[in-house]
């Protein structure tokens, strides 16, 4: 089993990123992504379950901090960080996984597109279809609150089946894996 570890010579920027350090560093932006998405579903809650007010309705960090639910920078950050993470750590997925985590990739280019949008708005003061706030393109039909629990599920749901089929992989990509993800042979399922 290779160790993923590169030398300084060949320019990889996270050497053992998708090698030794994989499962570290994939823990991590799950841990990070997991985070996040409840962030979105406890705003929902606030929401429909509580029947609070949108302006009021901040997740569970916004109610202290309020600052974060309105700062495009802190969205546009958010939306990044998730796609440098999903083109780092994508390496480290062979075969079926590398397939999902590739599809959760490619749907995290267009909502990096529509934070990038919406940050520009917001830096610019020129809002899109001459709204009164910074509006993305799908927000143009779907309001923003749901719009993010949408963008979030599915970016989510590829990258979880991603990772499911990472720690359980069928033999031949067990033996092209260059990590220590894989639940070892014989482990209770």
């Amino acid at each position: 089993m290779a160790t993923g570890i590169t030398s300084p010579a060949s320019g990889t920027l996270a050497p053992g990123i998708n090698g030794r350090y994989h499962k570290l560093a994939l823990n991590a932006f799950m841990f990070i992504v997991v985070a996040h998405w409840a962030e979105h579903i406890a705003q929902a809650i606030q929401i429909y379950a509580l029947g609070w007010k949108l302006p009021d309705a901040r997740g569970v960090l916004g109610l202290p901090f309020p600052w974060l639910v309105t700062s495009e920078w802190m969205h546009y950050g958010y939306a990044l960080i998730m796609l440098i993470g999903l083109i780092a750590l994508r390496k480290g997925f062979v075969g079926r996984a590398r397939t999902w985590w590739t599809i959760s990739l490619g749907i995290q280019v267009w909502h990096h597109f529509e934070h990038l949008l919406l940050l520009i708005q917001k830096l610019s003061g020129a809002n899109l279809a001459g709204r009164p706030v910074p509006t993305s393109i799908l927000q143009l039909i779907v309001p923003r609150v749901e719009l993010h629990l949408f963008y979030n599920a599915v970016v989510f749901a590829p990258m979880l089946v991603a990772v499911i089929l990472h720690l359980r992989p069928r033999p031949e990509e067990r033996a092209k894996m260059q990590c220590t993800c894989a639940t070892p042979v014989g482990a209770a399922a």
